[in-house]
């Protein structure tokens, strides 16, 4: 059973459970899908119907930020713990890379793919990159057919929320691969492109204020953060 956060799912599992679900997934017939929301996403979710559907109608949902964690918990509903998408990935990476499986890489400016699949090919040997795309694309078709003539067993879907997670739903199963991340900026961060918060920033759940501090750009974004928890406390006097 789900949890339920302001309408968006969770699975309720640790970073190893969710692993193993992504690999059994990996082994399952037909098109699998893995949604990782921020509480940035869920407000997406509240005001967008069709992003929402998508959300919710993917395989595993994992709780990928501390205010989803905290808001879980302020409802009296609490989450194991928080599994970020991009811990989420090295962890399914991993386990792809001892059974000789492949990986197709979306998303991201040009070049990015690209220098995230060397180097991800140096770090886990043994995963096979099948190929990769930019995520400055018009039409899906020719995606969709690059994906499948690769026989990639998963890709990594880099577009950004909503965009990725209505995609996968949309066009996840014409692309033959038995599984689809939706993983944001993760390219970024596996090509070096981006540097991910220091380990102690993560830790404390502060990941989103380091970025915050490294781009100040994104303070629009980062507002959605107090809005997520003042909607959560009216949803808790509400219940």
């Amino acid at each position: 059973m789900r949890i339920n956060v302001l309408g968006v799912g969770f699975d309720n599992l640790t970073m190893d459970e969710a692993v193993d679900r992504g690999m059994e997934l990996l082994r399952t017939p037909g098109s699998h899908r893995v949604v990782t929301p921020n509480p940035e996403i869920v407000e997406v979710c509240r005001e967008n119907l069709a992003a929402r559907q998508a959300v919710n109608g993917a395989d595993l949902v994992l709780a990928d930020g501390i205010g989803v964690v905290k808001g879980a918990r302020m409802l009296g509903t609490p989450l194991k713990g928080r599994v970020p998408g991009i811990e989420f990935a090295a962890g399914l990476m991993g386990r792809m890379a001892a059974e000789g499986l492949s990986l197709y890489l979306l998303g991201a400016k040009p070049g990015v793919a690209e220098a995230a699949g060397v180097k991800l090919a140096e770090k886990y040997p043994g995963l096979r990159i099948a190929g990769t795309h930019d995520g400055y694309f018009q039409e899906d078709g020719p995606v969709i057919a690059a994906i499948r003539e690769s026989g990639a067993d998963c890709v990594f879907v880099c577009l950004g929320a909503p965009k990725q997670e209505l995609w996968m739903a949309k066009c996840g199963g014409a692309t033959g691969a038995r599984l689809l991340c939706g993983l944001g900026g993760s390219l970024d961060i596996f090509a070096g492109v981006v540097e991910r918060a220091p380990r102690f920033w993560s830790d404390h759940g502060l990941e989103w204020f380091y970025r915050l501090c490294r781009e100040p750009s994104r303070a629009g974004r980062m507002l959605k953060l107090p809005l997520f928890l003042v909607h959560v406390q009216r949803e808790k006097r509400r219940r």
